[in-house]
């Protein structure tokens, strides 16, 4: 358990540091992510960073693509590319684009960023793997705003539809989005009724407990004949006292001079549920 809590605060490290090198990005929703990437990369994905192209692999699609930083940044650490890479974020020619792109970036799954179609994208890939007889697992991740668009809720019937119980969702449940918390922008409560209503078995956790992540994705493996969703209550901009449920820095780098602060509320442990 200290090794993953050691991981998340690295990832947190290269996720500040690299959005304010590139000047651009979001933080706050990758923040509110690491943990759960942290627990899918270091626990639970079978995944060789040395054959990324394996066809028994599980796989990963980020479908709130422009939490990007982090996942960039789980991948270095896996050993997909060398971590001095990822100073190369949203630069020119680079392989680390805003968004994920799978023909540039080894261990990038899927091309996202135009929210709500990770998960169509990942029934494909499960539904494939069913078809083929493999045993390879897929794992997707949605933002809580993201959940707003319509194309999620078709891809959610098609998932239950199949019964593809290879499947499971994770949902980033931050409450903010870009323009202020969920609930004024556009109401998405009831979620686990919801989810539940289109024939998935569902579960609720803490983002950030690392136990409980671990059992909740071990609980999903056991699951028959329908989908899982994982409901994850997270905290946007989690670990640093400046970004922490403010919906600003959904798509705000800091500034270098912020970056002092933000650091050495890592190395204080801000907030530090372990």
């Amino acid at each position: 358990m200290k090794q993953l809590h050691a991981i998340a605060k690295e990832i947190r490290l290269d996720i500040l540091r690299i959005t304010t090198e590139a000047g651009s990005g979001h933080p706050g929703g990758s923040l509110s992510a690491t943990d759960i990437m942290t627990a899918l990369y270091f626990y639970k994905l079978r995944h060789d960073p040395k054959k990324p192209n394996w066809p028994d692999r599980d796989r990963f699609v980020l479908s709130k693509g422009h939490a990007a930083p982090a996942l960039y940044s789980v991948l270095a650490h896996s050993g997909y590319f060398p971590r001095k890479e990822l100073m190369n974020l949203r630069k020119m020619g680079s392989m680390l684009q805003g968004h994920p792109e799978m023909a540039r970036c080894p261990g990038v799954e899927a091309s996202t960023g135009p929210l709500g179609q990770g998960l169509s994208f990942a029934n494909g890939i499960a539904l494939a793997g069913k078809t083929d007889r493999k045993k390879y697992k897929v794992y997707v991740m949605l933002g809580d705003g993201e959940i707003q668009e319509g194309q999620v809720w078709e891809a959610a019937m098609t998932s239950s539809h199949y019964k593809l119980d290879n499947l499971t969702g994770i949902l980033d449940n931050n409450n903010l989005q870009i323009d202020g918390f969920n609930e004024e922008v556009m109401n998405i409560k009831p979620i686990r009724e919801k989810w539940e209503a289109f024939g998935w078995h569902t579960m609720e956790i803490d983002g950030h407990d690392f136990n409980q992540i671990k059992e909740a994705l071990d609980k999903a493996d056991s699951i028959k004949g329908k989908p899982t969703m994982i409901i994850c209550h997270t905290i946007k901009g989690k670990g640093i006292c400046c970004m922490e449920n403010k919906a600003e820095w959904h798509g705000k780098a800091c500034t270098p001079e912020e970056l002092k602060g933000c650091l050495k509320d890592l190395d204080q442990g801000i907030n530090d549920d372990g």
